[in-house]
């Protein structure tokens, strides 16, 4: 587009400054077919110099006779400018005499030579009066009206990315958790659809989460009763070896269903606040039931969800305990992500089976102690509440032959 504007200008500006020198130049040719007209009418040198005198001012021109003088034979070929080329058209079809045409004359101006019968009429022109004088004004107009073309064409584009940088926040803002009531569908028909399908997917999304959370705590809700109704019956039995295994299956039950409870409810209830992302690690291992080396280089200031986070930590935190005897911590923040590590001793996870870790239900228990298993919810709700954050989690291989858990969370 700017480079057709550009050509067109070019075009324009051609054809304009060839119509205006045309119509210049054919001004002064006439001006001199009229001078030297009246000269013919005198024959008499006196009335000859008055013409010329008197013509200085009502034609602007300069004009001197030399008598019995003649222009060379043959005559120069004129020059190739477009001034000259012009001028020398125009001379040929007003004045029909020899003549020599030099535009370099001192003084800014043209030295117009005609062989009349009985000497040689030199007439000064100013250049000026050959040349267009609007040239400045063009491209000032060109410049002018480009410029306010490009401010009318950036306020419009303006206008059209807002609506689509705010679907970009509103989407980005669902992604980690945080519903943007504000957001509406606004610009142009296009951004408008592509705002209406985020606000029906966001809406079919929160109407699946909340059906996935009634029916798990409803189905959790219906178990308790007979459990309960279970522990009752037991206390009345007294105490013995079957007694004691049955209670003790009843309370890893209960066990797993406050965590499939607590995988239904989520976290989406708790709105993101500035937070110190140390003290929370701090309280984490403080709490951990075994040793816990923990480094950090200061105060990690971030945007998100603390109580959602801790339990994410806790339940990584609680894995690394369960399987390994030395746990370690390590975080680190940067202009651009917040990484945070925890370290175990235990047997780890083969490589082909880390992703899978991460589904719902799934129990990784054939390289570790199956008694020591949890209700496969762990990781699966640690990398939910991660991702609901905007960062994600991976599995690999700790420095001490473990298992490494590392979080990535943008800033």
């Amino acid at each position: 587009m700017v480079v057709l504007q550009i050509v067109l200008a070019i075009v324009f500006y051609e054809r304009h400054w060839e119509n205006v020198t045309r119509h210049l130049t054919n001004a002064v040719a006439g001006d001199i077919a009229t001078l030297i007209w009246m000269m013919n009418s005198y024959d008499v040198e006196d009335q000859r110099s008055l013409v010329i005198r008197l013509s200085r001012v009502p034609l602007g021109l300069d004009a001197r006779f030399h008598a019995e003088t003649s222009l060379p034979d043959p005559l120069p070929e004129p020059g190739h400018s477009r001034v000259e080329r012009l001028l020398n058209q125009a001379m040929d079809q007003r004045v029909r005499l020899p003549h020599i045409i030099d535009t370099e004359a001192p003084d800014d101006r043209a030295l117009i030579s005609v062989q009349l019968q009985d000497g040689v009429l030199d007439v000064y022109v100013p250049m000026r009066n050959m040349r267009s004088r609007t040239t400045a004004i063009f491209v000032f107009w060109m410049i002018g009206t480009s410029f306010v073309l490009a401010l009318i064409a950036a306020y419009f584009v303006r206008q059209q990315i807002r609506p689509i940088r705010r679907l970009a926040r509103a989407a980005d803002s669902f992604g980690k958790g945080v519903v943007d009531v504000e957001f509406k569908a606004s610009g142009a028909r296009e951004v408008r659809q592509a705002s209406q399908a985020f606000l029906s997917m966001r809406e079919r999304i929160q109407r699946q989460l909340e059906q996935r959370t009634l029916m798990l705590a409803g189905v959790s809700h219906d178990l308790r009763t007979p459990l309960t109704r279970m522990k009752l019956e037991l206390a009345l039995l007294g105490d013995n070896d079957d007694v004691a295994s049955l209670k003790s299956d009843i309370e890893d039950m209960e066990h797993m269903i406050e965590v499939y409870l607590a995988f239904a409810r989520g976290e989406g209830e708790e709105q993101p606040q500035d937070m110190d992302l140390a003290l929370i690690l701090r309280d984490v291992a403080d709490s951990a039931p075994a040793e816990v080396d923990l480094s950090l280089t200061g105060a990690i200031v971030f945007m998100g969800r603390p109580n959602a986070l801790k339990r994410c930590l806790t339940n990584l935190m609680d894995n690394a305990c369960r399987y390994g005897t030395a746990v370690a911590i390590a975080a680190e923040s940067s202009a651009s992500a917040i990484t945070i590590t925890i370290d175990d001793d235990g047997p780890g996870i083969p490589e082909d089976q880390r992703n899978e870790a991460f589904q719902p239900f799934v129990r990784l228990d054939t390289s570790r102690d199956p008694n020591r298993g949890g209700g496969g919810l762990g990781l699966t709700i640690a990398r939910d509440i991660v991702r609901s954050h905007g960062g994600d989690i991976t599995l690999g291989e700790s420095p001490s032959g473990g298992l490494r858990s590392r979080i990535m969370l943008p800033v």
